[in-house]
């Protein structure tokens, strides 16, 4: 996350996020960790940069895969502790940095990856450049982010319901106007950045990057019956996920 807000180190907000985590079935086990994981490369011997890196969960994913060598950053010193504490090993690294300040990281990666992090930065250009300048010639940048028919919303309800609570459709409003927003999750005033797809995709294209796939990723019968709620998604997608490579 930003230099401005480091919501993860707020108790009640890192307790609420912990309880939601340890869930059995949650929207990231069953829609985004699959399928960002689906875009990964052979990851043997690779460098791998993790940013927002939080439990460290992907790290250790990252090095039970055959990684030589993982550096995982996060600005929340709760989210590293977890980390070192779960996830430690030789080859992983876990740095107390924002993703503001990365330029300074030393080598080069052959993959960056960055999951559900990158709809807090306020500097997107900025954050995309640093990180094309890290990746090797054929490195590669995979992320998640909300999609951005989520991102859009400002206030009021966002789903318009039937009589049994489920979503009938989203309201969407405010799309094209891009920037901050101020929301509420766990406590108040989260902020995060709202970025249209052809922000998202002209900003890619400026930085050096080309686009080698795209998912929005939907639930599956399966995890329909787990997540009865998760049927809405077909209305409204939750994740956006981008493959890139240097051009």
């Amino acid at each position: 996350m930003g230099k401005n807000q480091n919501v993860y180190d707020d108790e009640i907000f890192f307790e609420g996020y912990k309880g939601i985590r340890a869930q059995e079935n949650n929207y990231n086990k069953l829609q985004e960790q699959p399928a960002i994981k689906s875009l990964l490369p052979d990851l043997k011997g690779k460098r791998i940069l993790d940013l927002g890196c939080g439990y460290g969960d992907s790290c250790s994913y990252f090095i039970e895969k055959g990684a030589q060598k993982v550096v995982g950053i996060d600005i929340s010193k709760k989210m590293l502790e977890v980390a070192r504490k779960e996830n430690s090993h030789e080859n992983i690294e876990y740095l107390e940095k924002s993703m503001d300040d990365i330029e300074n990281l030393s080598g080069k990666f052959d993959l960056v990856y960055s999951s559900l992090a990158l709809h807090y930065m306020e500097d997107f250009e900025k954050l995309l450049m640093d990180i094309n300048n890290l990746m090797r010639k054929d490195g590669e940048f995979i992320y998640s982010q909300e999609h951005p028919l989520s991102t859009a919303h400002r206030k009021g309800l966002r789903w318009t319901r039937g009589e049994d609570g489920m979503g009938i459709h989203y309201n969407l409003a405010n799309y094209m106007k891009s920037g901050k927003r101020e929301t509420t999750w766990f406590i108040d005033g989260v902020i995060k950045y709202h970025r249209t797809f052809s922000e998202i995709i002209n900003t890619v294209n400026e930085c050096g990057f080309q686009i080698e796939k795209i998912l929005e990723p939907l639930p599956s019968e399966e995890d329909i019956k787990l997540i009865p709620k998760m049927v809405q998604d077909f209305h409204k997608p939750n994740f956006l996920i981008l493959k890139l490579g240097k051009k």
